[in-house]
């Protein structure tokens, strides 16, 4: 019989990707990714079917491990990480979802959300979160206004409700465990980070019925096994799951108080880990749970940039300005200078330090000069602004500092590094597997099966490349002045009524 693997299973908002590692190198032997569908019904509003996300995973998971070589019967344990805030509904008799997945960027509960803000520091100390449409609880208190009855069949405990990762759970077990791991749990405004259970008065709040939660585990647990399906065996063990920022910054290896990361997909999230204290920002960063191993709590603060490789997404299938992604650094390498383009990408709201979700886009400095490459250097600039932003707020709440560690899909991107690190003032060093969100989830579901634990894998994570500051101090302090300026403008232009 072949050796172990695990196998990861990364469901993202624009795509699923599933990799399969060597169970005790964690090299990767096999990889397939799908993009997804997005549906846009309307202004703000961010829509995916759930069916396209679960055969999506099927065919990544076959693809996957086709490439490996390996037969599926050597899969030791497989371990889930998922967009977060994503809101799925699904009947439980039949499991078809009753309404298309809400999407963690869908804006469409703004309008609650700033008739509560009163209501705020309440939600915020049990929960650690703010009143956004970001996080799912306003997403599912929507789905039941608007659909009445969805709530009389959910009192009655025949509607399932969960995040992506409680999708996935159901479909690969069968339809016979509805679970979520306390990560995913953290984002939905109706979970207690301190008592770590889902919380009564929250569930009044939002009209959220229990019987329809799933419960509620450590990141590393027994999530049952596999059962029924057609590209996998019955019996193979679920063993790890975590949110997809969680398990990035698992991933990573940041496993104890004032490590870092910064993960650049869709968004871009940067996680500081505070070990088992729930340290409450005072710069509107959130307090959210770090992946668990054990039943012992662990916490990190956390900071979102909403847009980040969905920018340079627009600059490609908006704008139609190249054809890869990739070619976006060699646009922005061409990119004359003096041209004082600013991009704010704020195309469904600015996330943290700001939390204005009726803010959009904005392009500041056009001039008849302006190019596809001034663009494109303006787009990668503004994402590595608003991570700047996020990180400041984090350290005037911590005091921590020092390296960044990053990951995810822009991370391949030299020439965007270099300028996050003159944007930060410090170094930025790059991980060695660039896709560290599902690295983290079979470093999870390896520790769950019993093949690893901390101390291993800590050894087996390492930097890359390192990217070191270069730009001059007084030259980035006048770069953050004019960033900021354009902030302030397009929060006071969407706020203005």
């Amino acid at each position: 019989m072949s050796s172990p693997v695990i196998l990861a299973i990364d469901q993202g908002t624009t795509s699923s990707r599933a990799v399969v590692y060597d169970a005790k190198t964690f090299d990767v032997l096999g990889t397939a990714q799908q993009e997804i569908e997005q549906h846009y019904p309307h202004d703000g509003w961010v829509e995916h079917e759930p069916e396209d996300i679960w055969y999506s995973v099927a065919r990544t998971v076959r693809e996957a491990l086709a490439r490996s070589g390996r037969d599926a019967k050597s899969v030791a344990a497989i371990g889930i990480t998922n967009q977060r805030e994503t809101a799925v509904a699904w009947d439980r008799a039949t499991g078809r979802p009753v309404h298309r997945a809400i999407v963690w960027q869908d804006r469409r509960t703004t309008d609650f959300c700033r008739e509560r803000a009163a209501d705020q520091p309440m939600l915020t100390a049990k929960t650690g979160l703010v009143l956004d449409p970001y996080f799912s609880g306003t997403k599912l208190r929507w789905l039941l206004d608007r659909a009445p009855l969805l709530k009389v069949v959910a009192d009655r405990g025949e509607l399932a409700f969960g995040t992506v990762d409680s999708f996935l759970i159901w479909r690969l077990t069968g339809g016979t465990v509805h679970a979520t791991d306390a990560t995913n749990a953290s984002r939905t405004l109706l979970f207690n980070i301190h008592t770590m259970q889902w919380d009564d008065e929250l569930l009044r709040y939002f009209g959220v019925p229990r019987a329809a939660l799933p419960d509620v585990k450590p990141s590393v647990a027994e999530y049952g096994i596999t059962k029924g399906l057609d590209f996998l065996p019955d019996g193979v063990p679920i063993r790890g799951v975590a949110g997809d920022q969680q398990a990035a910054l698992f991933g990573q290896g940041c496993f104890t108080p004032g490590e870092a990361k910064c993960t650049y997909g869709t968004g871009a999230f940067y996680l500081l880990h505070t070990g088992e204290t729930a340290v409450q920002s005072k710069h509107k960063l959130l307090t959210t749970v770090a992946a668990m191993t054990d039943a012992r709590p662990k916490y990190a603060l956390e900071g979102a940039v909403f847009i980040a490789g969905a920018a340079v997404q627009w600059l490609r299938d908006g704008l139609h300005l190249f054809k890869s992604s990739a070619e976006v650094e060699q646009l922005a390498k061409e990119s004359n200078p003096a041209e004082p383009v600013l991009f704010v990408p704020g195309f469904v709201g600015l996330g943290a330090p700001h939390w204005v979700p009726e803010a959009r886009g904005v392009i500041f400095g056009l001039t008849r000069a302006t190019t596809a490459a001034d663009l494109g250097r303006a787009a990668l600039e503004g994402v590595a602004f608003q991570v700047a932003d996020l990180i400041d707020a984090a350290e005037k709440g911590t005091g921590e500092g020092g390296l960044l560690r990053v990951d995810g899909g822009m991370a391949r991107n030299d020439w965007f590094l270099q300028f996050q690190a003159d944007a930060l003032g410090r170094p930025v060093a790059r991980a060695a597997q660039s896709e560290s969100t599902a690295l983290g989830a079979a470093f999870l579901a390896a520790i769950g099966a019993g093949h690893a634990d901390e101390s291993s894998l800590g050894a087996l994570v390492s930097a890359a490349t390192r990217f070191e500051p270069k730009l001059p101090a007084p030259d980035r302090a006048k770069k953050l002045r004019e960033w900021r300026r354009a902030v302030r403008a397009v929060i006071g232009f969407y706020s203005a009524e």
